[in-house]
């Protein structure tokens, strides 16, 4: 292996290696489910023998959902006496709703916090072994190391047994909100009864605390259903956030090299436009790295991601063009020999720059012959 050197860098703290041209000025969007080159060293073969260790209600994860299940056990339906009257046949029947009405958010809530303790303790299995993985690359390892690997499928497992808790949330927000509007209609229906004729005043008062009770389980449901859709919401970014740091982690593993903690890339779109309407980049325009391929196994990654990283800082939303740069001086077919390798060595960095988090969505790959280079090169442009 070759120590790549950096000329051109920006600022006073850019590196000097030796054969990689860095120029800071661009930012990244994250992809949040990007696919790994190796299939072979990062496939599935590991997810389906690994699984989360911790189940619903391991000792010491915390459970609560803000509305925890006895707010709904706490809740009574206040029984009345039968006054003989049509009106109180009505009040009956919509106590009993009621009744049924609670008992079921009871069970639900307590499938809320199962579904939640279930979710923390997958985070924090997921983060134990993302974090002992971190550790190890930090001291140096070797490429592809079987160890992490096998680590690293089960960080997937687990982050993927977060996915599914989230998905019986999901499933759950949906009961719930059907809930909500049973409740609503149980209000509208108390209120209602008001004015239906042959009521007594003992009928009125009845249907007074049934229309009290009714509100406090239709806040409680409501409330219950807000927390828990912000809870999928926040959740869901969590493990699409996840899912690039694990992207980033596998392309350290494959390397041996810890590169960062993650890209910090922004989420805003990059503006709509095919790849005919964009100009190349201008002659005379200096690149953001540029890798000189003029000996095997040139180390460009970290590098690179450090171009990257700091990019982001000055170009949230920023594209890149990933151009393959050739001699063309010589044979026609030393140039077409050197065009073709030029182009696999942009297509090893293009592949390079997804698992660090580039969406494909913002790269432009494009070929070019040079007369002032003696060796091949793949140059990044911020556009």
């Amino acid at each position: 292996m070759t120590t790549p050197q950096i000329v051109n860098a920006p600022r006073a703290h850019s590196l000097k290696l030796s054969t990689l041209t860095l120029a800071v000025g661009a930012a990244l969007l994250l992809s949040g489910c990007a696919a790994f080159e190796n299939s072979d060293l990062f496939g599935n073969s590991g997810r389906s023998t690994t699984s989360a260790s911790n189940a619903a209600g391991t000792t010491g994860v915390a459970t609560d959902v803000g509305v925890a299940a006895r707010s709904f056990e706490a809740l009574s339906v206040t029984a009345g006496s039968n006054t003989g009257t049509t009106v109180g046949a009505k009040i009956e029947g919509l106590r009993e709703e009621l009744r049924g009405l609670q008992s079921t958010m009871v069970t639900q809530t307590d499938r809320v916090n199962t579904a939640r303790a279930r979710a923390t303790a997958n985070s924090r299995d997921y983060h134990e072994t993302k974090g002992a993985i971190a550790s190890r690359l930090q001291r140096g390892t070797t490429p592809g190391n079987p160890e992490l690997v096998t680590q690293w499928n089960s960080a997937q497992a687990e982050l993927d047994s977060i996915s599914a808790d989230i998905n019986t949330m999901s499933g759950l927000s949906t009961e719930i909100a059907t809930n909500a509007s049973t409740a609503n209609y149980l209000l509208e229906a108390t209120q209602a009864t008001f004015s239906l004729s042959g009521a007594i005043e003992e009928d009125h008062r009845q249907l007074r605390i049934l229309q009290d009770e009714t509100r406090q389980t239709t806040v409680l449901i409501e409330r219950l259903l807000t927390e828990l859709r912000d809870d999928i919401a926040r959740q869901t970014t969590y493990v699409a956030n996840e899912r690039s740091s694990l992207t980033t982690l596998a392309n350290a593993i494959k390397t041996g090299e810890l590169f960062g903690s993650g890209l910090a890339v922004s989420n805003i779109a990059p503006p709509a436009a095919t790849s005919a309407s964009r100009p190349a980049p201008a002659a005379g325009t200096p690149a953001l790295v540029t890798i000189r391929f003029d000996r095997p196994n040139v180390q460009y990654q970290q590098a690179l991601y450090t171009a990257l990283s700091r990019a982001l800082e000055v170009r949230p939303a920023a594209q890149f063009d990933v151009v393959a740069v050739s001699p063309s001086a010589g044979s026609p077919d030393r140039v077409q020999l050197g065009q073709s390798q030029s182009r696999r060595n942009a297509e090893s960095v293009v592949r390079t720059m997804n698992e660090m988090g580039l969406p494909a969505d913002r790269i432009r790959l494009s070929a070019t012959t040079r007369g002032d280079v003696a060796a091949n090169e793949v140059r990044v442009y911020v556009r």
